[in-house]
């Protein structure tokens, strides 16, 4: 293998683990999907430290959870005062390019207390999370100028206002009139945009013509794509790949929607659930889902084809992932958001081309990651320095290399619903419309601010049925679970702006600086 050089970083948008055939998926095809985790190692317990894009995502970018990153919800920028794996590679002369999806927020209060604006470059890289753009497109709404696909789509005839709207999340009906992907009932039909054209295809062309551009010199890129999320709108073939018995069993019973915590009852609420609940939405978006996520595994099969002919896959660290799962109808549920496994635990595959890393290809690590493993991960890999009074995160490298090393058995995860019906539907204000939550080995534990606590034991109940927040017979083990989560919290990296060194060098050194003071 050879020297370290490039880091590609892939990311899928809403992608449950169980829906790779390489994480147990009986039906699906993704063929290069599999043999990356064949070449590398395929991470079988790594969970997101939050159910919702955004903050998941911004733990990924600064290696830092929710509650110290303070983006703890779609709508919440991420401060400038963060710093970002782009920041921290462009310290050492490299760039961070991204193609595709970010959901990173501009902090417009605190560019304008620091006096700068989107038009320097400081402004520019501070209100893009550290990115240089090839492509910036976050696949929810039509997109604006930070990206080439509305102009891409009318240059190849989708004539319209609006392309993204009239064409890639519209469907072709039954008589070839436009239906609309927003109305899930629709997912069944083929999107009115050719698959050559869509989402998936467009994001894979900007990386290959990066890759292409870039020839000998060194790149770290954030390839990340929209699908498979919501609207459930694919390409044909892909519409109609899967049949509903090619699909993963529901997992819900009617037991579980009586006396349910407060907060999942308001969530079953919600306009998604509502519709999940009903056997006809899960039958026709579930097809459409998978079909998305095979489209999204060829396009990675062209790339990957690319980097094999040109020698990037002997220099080239790879990481795929995804920012949270899609409960697809699960526990009465649409969306993510909440403490399921179903949301929480993501595929995490890493290629390491190096020769320390020979003797764990192919393996399947059964020891629990989160998000903000990835940054230090890039980091460590590239040679550059771990600023550990920042840094939230594990460097994987001694897994990847086989080294024994000390892990970590517990994980932690957040949800802000402030933004959310729920909220309203429970009575909390923004102040109060929290939650923590650690997994471990055994147990699946949530504090909720101002309502019951939550216990699953994952051995005897690995699907999440039977909540044992109030049985009293868990009353050690809820206390038990409430100190983890009081010693991670304690323990969060909140001084920032000095290193341990410098603390070190600091302590009682005061007469040193001249201060005398307590002398008698």
């Amino acid at each position: 293998m050879g020297q370290a050089k490039n880091v590609l970083f892939i990311m899928a948008d809403q992608l449950r683990a169980d829906h790779l055939a390489c994480y147990g998926h009986p039906h699906i095809r993704t063929p290069n999907i599999d043999a990356l985790a064949r070449r590398g190692v395929q991470f079988d317990r790594a969970f997101v430290n939050s159910g919702v894009c955004g903050p998941s995502r911004m733990s990924y970018y600064t290696g830092r959870y929710p509650s110290t990153h303070g983006a703890t919800w779609n709508r919440v920028p991420l401060s400038v005062g963060e710093v970002t794996l782009g920041e921290y590679l462009r310290a050492s002369g490299r760039k961070l390019v991204l193609a595709g999806k970010t959901h990173v927020m501009v902090d417009h209060a605190g560019l304008e207390r620091l006096a700068l604006d989107g038009g320097s470059e400081l402004g520019r890289l501070l209100s893009s999370g550290g990115f240089e753009e090839i492509d910036r497109y976050d696949g929810h709404h039509e997109p604006g100028q930070e990206s080439g696909y509305p102009a891409y789509l009318r240059r190849h005839g989708y004539v319209s206002d609006d392309p993204w709207t009239d064409f890639v999340i519209s469907a072709q009906g039954p008589n070839g009139e436009a239906v609309s992907g927003w109305h899930m009932r629709n997912a069944r039909y083929p999107a009115r945009v050719q698959e050559e054209h869509s989402e998936t295809a467009y994001m894979t062309d900007q990386a290959l013509q990066f890759m292409a551009q870039q020839g000998e010199q060194p790149w770290v890129m954030h390839l990340s794509y929209v699908k498979p999320h919501w609207p459930y709108i694919a390409p044909n073939p892909y519409h109609a790949m899967y049949r509903p018995d090619q699909c993963l069993p529901v997992v819900r019973n009617e037991a579980e929607r009586h006396n349910a915590h407060p907060v999942l009852q308001a969530y079953r609420q919600h306009e998604e659930s509502i519709s999940f609940s009903m056997d006809a939405c899960i039958s026709t978006v579930r097809p459409a889902y998978q079909g998305l996520i095979t489209q999204l595994d060829d396009h990675l099969g062209r790339l990957f084809d690319h980097m094999e002919r040109t020698g990037l896959m002997e220099n080239t660290l790879i990481i795929f992932t995804a920012d949270h799962g899609d409960f697809l109808g699960d526990h009465w549920l649409g969306e993510k958001e909440l403490f399921y496994d179903t949301v929480q635990r993501v595929p995490m595959i890493v290629v390491d081309p190096s020769a320390a890393a020979d003797a764990t290809r192919g393996r399947i690590e059964s020891r629990m990651v989160e998000s903000v493993d990835v940054l230090p991960t890039i980091l460590a890999w590239l040679g550059q320095p771990l600023p550990m009074h920042r840094l939230e995160g594990r460097n994987l490298l001694p897994v990847l290399h086989g080294e024994p090393v000390k892990w970590r058995d517990s994980v932690f995860s957040e949800l802000d619903y402030s933004y959310r019906l729920s909220r309203l539907l429970t009575g909390k204000t923004p102040q109060n419309a929290r939650a923590w939550s650690v997994r471990t080995d055994r147990w699946r534990y949530v504090y909720w601010m101002d309502e019951p606590e939550q216990l699953y034991d994952l051995h005897a109940d690995p699907d999440q049925f039977h909540d044992l927040g109030q049985d009293p017979a868990c009353a050690s083990v809820r206390a038990e679970c409430r100190e983890r989560l009081l010693a991670w919290f304690s323990g969060l990296k909140r001084r920032t702006t000095v290193n341990f060194e410098a603390v070190e060098r600091g302590t009682n050194a005061h007469k040193k600086a001249g201060v005398h003071l307590g002398q008698w």
